[in-house]
């Protein structure tokens, strides 16, 4: 079915592995439902064969996502953008696989969201991905992680930059909006990724089931809309896949949600992380 969309159509967190999973067949089908940009994630170093001990190894990770978005911004109408850092599983992989002790785990990975501002200071990249894990940890990996993040807060303050998070499943992750603020980061550039349809703190994007849409929707915030698609050849459709955004936007017109749909592919990215997905379309 053609998916002519009168507006641009932003999935905010995809991962894509050219090298492993779908690439740029995820992309083409991206856009044959009607979406236009993309903001792809690196995936976690681990599953691209990177096994860290010094930051500067992550930049094997870095440079083969920005690979992937140069392939993918010309398949699209609009663009994409990369969204480099460290996810904060990585951890419990050093801490409970590698015997690292946690302080000497936050060193690494701490060093590896410098080494990703580095790319954004220079403008190959658009935000930083940090955060803490989603699970239960001891109290010293989970202090480990919180400081991982105020480095990624930090670093997007002195480079002018969002960062995406990935954390534990909160409505309310007030503590971290306050932790950027502290450090000199407006709240409004700080993502929480695979967010519900409410949430006190953060920017939520949005994981794109059209329940937590529609709560999104009516609390007339600002929000954003992802799948987390993992491209990954043994997890087809994890998360969600590429076509999912494109036809909830079609579904959201249709019930009449045309200001969320411009809240959340125009007003938020542009807010979140100065992006035009208007004037890309058309460049």
């Amino acid at each position: 079915m053609a998916a002519e969309l009168d507006t641009p159509v932003l999935d905010n967190h995809m991962h894509l592995d050219p090298r492993h999973g779908r690439g740029m067949d995820a992309v083409e089908e991206f856009v044959r439902l009607g979406g236009t940009h993309l903001l792809v994630v690196n995936k976690p170093s681990w599953h691209l064969g990177v096994e860290a001990d010094d930051p500067a190894d992550f930049r094997a990770v870095f440079e083969e996502t920005l690979g992937a978005v140069t392939d993918a911004t010309e398949l699209l109408p609009g663009r994409a953008w990369p969204v480099l850092g460290v996810h904060p599983g990585l951890i419990s992989r050093l801490v409970d696989e590698r015997g690292f002790d946690p302080d000497a785990a936050r060193e690494l990975m701490a060093g590896g969201i410098e080494v990703a501002s580095e790319y954004v200071a220079d403008g190959r990249a658009l935000a930083l991905k940090s955060g803490r894990p989603h699970y239960d940890v001891t109290e010293a990996v989970w202090e480990a992680s919180n400081a991982v993040t105020r480095t990624a807060f930090e670093r997007a303050a002195e480079v002018g930059c969002a960062v995406q998070l990935h954390t534990e499943a909160s409505e309310d992750l007030t503590d971290l909006a306050a932790l950027a603020e502290s450090v000199g980061l407006d709240r409004g550039r700080v993502v929480k990724h695979y967010a519900a349809g409410r949430l006190e703190g953060p920017v939520p994007s949005v994981m794109s089931e059209k329940d937590r849409l529609e709560r999104a929707a009516d609390t007339g915030a600002p929000f954003l809309m992802e799948t987390d698609f993992v491209d990954d050849p043994e997890k087809p459709g994890m998360v969600l896949g590429p076509k999912t955004v494109p036809r909830r936007v079609r579904w959201l017109l249709e019930e009449g949600y045309d200001d969320a749909v411009r809240r959340a592919h125009v007003e938020t990215p542009a807010a979140a992380y100065g992006i035009d997905t208007e004037a890309t379309l058309t460049e």
